[in-house]
């Protein structure tokens, strides 16, 4: 089983026997307390392949990434995906423009340590890792991005996000952005615990790793719905 502490704690395995009821649950909090639909029991945790990924990803369309051999669905929604390909879009023209490097969207698989496989809403990863340029042809390669971007969603939850800052950081990822369409901000990580928050009048720049890069936060949420105001109480 997944332990809280990220991949280079103590590895827990799942029960030999029959699971229990508190197995799952203990199950569930190690992965960051997320909604306890995403997990699955099948193949048992523990137990699950890569194999086990792509099959079930070709069975169900829905996308599953490998946390310590468990099986966990990623949330999915419309204006999270619209959101992601926006940033992908000016991410992959400023890197062809400038021959930088490769940007993955929300099914670029990779295997960032053995029984780890994440797959980032999006992800730049410099051309140096790639042999002669070409693109691996696995599935599922073994490849570490340089700037990953995750897109919030209902179902993602704070011990999630921290769990991925820390395994990203650890396989050498520089640059985490995770996008609140919710508050309307980018957060952008150096580190687990380092981050810089980006609201609407502000701009994304891309530092040593993009140069030149820039993107207006405001572009991003530009056509989401309206955020209601609170009513005021009346005194009386």
């Amino acid at each position: 089983m997944p332990n809280p502490s990220g991949p280079s704690g103590e590895r827990k395995t799942w029960p030999k026997e029959a699971p229990t009821v508190a197995d799952v649950l203990e199950l569930i909090e190690q992965l960051g307390g997320i909604p306890p639909r995403r997990v699955l029991l099948q193949p048992l945790p523990g137990k699950a392949t890569e194999k086990d990924l792509l099959v079930h990803q070709k069975r169900t369309g829905r996308i599953c990434e490998l946390i310590e051999g468990t099986l966990v669905e990623k949330p999915a929604g419309y204006s999270e995906s619209c959101i992601a390909s926006e940033i992908n879009m000016h991410l992959r023209l400023h890197a062809k423009q400038y021959d930088l490097g490769e940007v993955s969207g929300e099914q670029g698989t990779m295997r960032l340590m053995p029984h780890l496989v994440r797959v980032p809403d999006v992800a730049f990863t410099r051309k140096e890792k790639f042999l002669h340029g070409i693109l691996p042809s696995e599935p599922i390669p073994d490849l570490v991005p340089d700037l990953v971007v995750e897109v919030l969603s209902d179902n993602n939850t704070p011990g999630e996000m921290l769990r991925k800052l820390k395994e990203y950081f650890l396989t050498g990822t520089t640059v985490v952005w995770i996008v609140d369409p919710r508050r309307r901000q980018v957060m952008v990580y150096t580190s687990p615990d380092a981050r810089t928050i980006y609201r609407e009048a502000d701009t994304l720049e891309g530092g040593e790793l993009l140069p030149g890069f820039r993107l207006r936060v405001a572009d991003l949420f530009r056509n989401l719905p309206s955020r209601k105001k609170k009513p005021s109480r009346k005194k009386s």
